[in-house]
């Protein structure tokens, strides 16, 4: 399959996700929105990534609105696409899901546990019924009309759109060289950063486990054959 990977920035790439991707004898094709536009048309499966953006930010940038054309299109045509963070925010605005700040920003890994819904369905069912999930996001999501809530955590953690498309607030694609960037970047770390790092020494090589698995559920979802 063509993989397209649209990306909002240099440190939210597909990361863990492209190993798994190239691993399964895909093409990986990343798309950087902000500077190329609209995506190319063509791609077999479709991943949005995270970014320092949010929805509601379209005067700062009007790539916003091409990233929503663009997804509901994928829909329309039954792309299967799988958003990450914003991805997810971006997938529920586009079908008219309310995207709003949360009282209080979520980082570091936050209990998460599957809807009846998430259990069955081909993707999150995957994962564990309750497990810990890493979160960096200062913004959460509602199920847009027609979707199915799939996992629950500090807000909606998971979402399935029709047959072919997946929301997911938290990151399931991270590395631990870029999760760190994310932190030194970040003046408002809601954490001290010396907690986060040794809860990702503990906590990471088993949440990458879980987002492998993840990511080869989509893969075999997005192609049934």
């Amino acid at each position: 399959m063509r993989v397209l990977a649209v990306i909002h920035g240099p440190d939210v790439r597909p990361e863990l996700f492209g190993e798994v991707i190239e691993a399964e004898g895909h093409r990986l094709i990343e798309w950087d929105i902000r500077t190329g536009g609209r995506p190319p048309r063509g791609a077999d499966a479709v991943l949005v990534l995270g970014g320092e953006q949010n929805v509601g930010d379209e005067v700062r940038h009007p790539w916003l609105h091409e990233e929503y054309d663009a997804l509901r299109e994928w829909a329309g045509r039954n792309v299967p696409v799988f958003g990450i963070c914003l991805g997810a925010q971006t997938l529920a605005h586009a079908f008219g899901g309310a995207v709003r700040p949360l009282a209080h920003p979520v980082v570091g890994f936050v209990r998460t546990e599957l809807t009846e819904a998430g259990i069955a369905d081909a993707v999150l069912g995957v994962l564990p019924a309750a497990f810990e999930a890493f979160n960096y996001n200062g913004c959460g999501f509602d199920v847009p009309p027609g979707g199915i809530a799939l996992a629950d955590g500090p807000s909606c953690q998971a979402f399935r759109l029709g047959d072919h498309a997946w929301g997911v607030q938290f990151h399931p694609e991270v590395r631990l060289e870029h999760t760190l960037r994310w932190f030194e970047d970040d003046p408002e770390l809601a954490r001290p950063i010396d907690e986060l790092e040794r809860e990702l020494d503990r906590k990471l090589p088993a949440w990458q486990e879980l987002g492998r698995r993840l990511c080869r559920a989509f893969l075999a979802a997005a192609n049934p054959e």
